[in-house]
């Protein structure tokens, strides 16, 4: 009974069906015909011209769209507890060649408009400071919650004002979408997101990310230094093919309702314990160690967030009936 990641979800029986579909000679690289349709399958998923390239890991993802934006010289301004600042390990700052991560605070793990504006306001303009050049934001966010459209416009209208590219960690973006009830083009580049990680391996995917360039000039590059990064597989057609099933007839977010479908019922069995609302898959609640100890016991896996705390997170492929039970056992406590 495992609630510890969506990493560690099954794959879709639609996506293994799609890589032994794909398991038969073609070009190599990403010169394969599953390859090529990438571009127009999000260009339609999104109603509007963009390009789209695979990677195999979010970790790649995120760092290669913000080595588009930024020049080593150069900062990123994100969340103090953003995924790339916590979990890669260095990966942004290697793959843009030294750029720093500027940290910022915020309720939930979420920017505001001011604290960008008051940050960059503080930076004096010379030689002797990093000056920033993109933001990054995360939707959904580290502690589960979601940025709506208005929301990220108006971080968009900050990064107009200060010349700063927009970057969206997408590693749950089905699951915001799938909240939000809105067109993924709400979300993204008409709200004025310039590069968005899509994430589909938390969703019901094997190994394959994407990267959505909304601002198709910045995607000329990162074709060659995905290549240098080692992310240019010799049978990319295995992994265009796992982000073509999922786009297929909206898989992608029929996978994301049902998670976050899981994770309503154990919101409201957690109640008062809940540190944040639950608007997608991760539910971040109150629990001793005592009660920890006692829910481990009955069988659950889940991750402990510091002292006092625990992240339960909710996949795809878990029904009500296998999600009742930790439920209840919350409720028991």
């Amino acid at each position: 009974m495992r609630f510890f990641s969506d990493n560690a979800a099954s794959v879709h029986p639609k996506v293994m069906a799609a890589l032994a579909a794909a398991n038969s000679q073609d070009t190599a690289y990403d010169g394969d015909a599953l390859s090529a349709q990438l571009s127009s399958a999000f260009s339609g998923l999104f109603g509007t011209d963009v390009e789209a390239m695979w990677v195999a890991t979010g970790t790649a993802a995120n760092s290669l769209a913000l080595a588009a934006l930024c020049q080593p010289h150069q900062g990123v301004i994100c969340h103090e507890e953003a995924h790339i600042e916590q979990d890669e390990a260095g990966a942004p700052g290697f793959y843009t060649g030294g750029a720093k991560l500027m940290l910022a605070g915020g309720a939930g793990a979420k920017l505001s408009p001011d604290t960008i504006d008051t940050m960059c306001a503080a930076i004096r303009d010379d030689v002797h400071q990093v000056q920033p050049a993109a933001v990054s934001i995360t939707n959904a966010s580290e502690y589960g919650l979601i940025y709506t459209p208005d929301e990220v416009a108006a971080v968009s209208e900050v990064c107009k004002q200060r010349s700063l590219g927009l970057h969206m960690d997408g590693a749950r973006f089905a699951n915001a979408v799938a909240t939000l009830g809105c067109h993924p083009a709400d979300v993204t580049w008409k709200a004025g997101v310039d590069v968005l990680s899509f994430g589909f391996v938390k969703n019901g995917g094997m190994g394959a990310e994407a990267l959505v360039f909304f601002d198709k000039d910045l995607a000329r590059e990162t074709h060659y230094r995905r290549k240098r990064a080692g992310h240019l597989q010799s049978k990319g057609r295995y992994l265009a093919a796992q982000i073509l099933a999922m786009l297929e007839g909206d898989l992608w977010l029929d996978n994301a309702r049902a998670a976050n479908q899981g994770a309503q019922i154990i919101a409201d069995a957690a109640s008062e314990r809940l540190l944040y609302p639950v608007e997608a898959n991760e539910i971040f609640i109150k629990l001793s160690t005592t009660e920890a100890e006692i829910l481990r016991n009955a069988g659950f896996d889940f991750y402990d967030w510091g002292e006092g705390q625990a992240r339960l997170v909710t996949s795809w492929n878990q029904s009500a009936e296998e999600i009742r039970p930790l439920a209840e056992a919350i409720r028991a406590l």
